[in-house]
C-alpha cells in the first residue's frame, strides 16, 4: 500500500476523535444548564403544591427552587424546617 494514502486515513481519524471529543466537551456544559433547569422547574411545583395543601408557606425564589430542585424532596423538608423555625 501507498505510504501516503495510510498517513491521510490516519491523519482524518485523529481529527475526526479530535473533533467529536471537542464538540463533547463543549456540550457538556449545556447539558448541565438544561438538567439545573429541569430540577429547578421540578423544585417549583414542589414547593406550589407544598403552598397548595397550606401546611406551611414557602416564597417561590430561584434560590428555594434551586434547593428543592437539587436535593429533591430532603431540600423540600429543609426548607419547610427553615421556614417554619425562622420565618415563623
Amino acid at each position: 500500500m501507498n505510504t501516503q494514502l495510510i498517513e491521510y486515513v490516519a491523519g482524518a481519524v485523529v481529527g475526526a476523535v479530535v473533533i467529536v471529543t471537542v464538540v463533547n466537551i463543549l456540550t457538556l456544559p449545556f447539558q448541565l444548564l438544561f438538567k439545573l433547569l429541569i430540577n429547578s422547574a421540578i423544585g417549583a411545583i414542589m414547593l406550589y403544591v407544598i403552598n397548595m395543601i397550606g401546611l406551611i408557606t414557602i416564597k417561590i425564589t430561584f434560590i428555594h427552587c434551586f434547593i428543592a430542585g437539587t436535593f429533591g424532596v430532603p431540600g423540600v423538608i429543609g426548607l419547610m424546617i427553615y421556614t417554619y423555625m425562622f420565618k415563623h
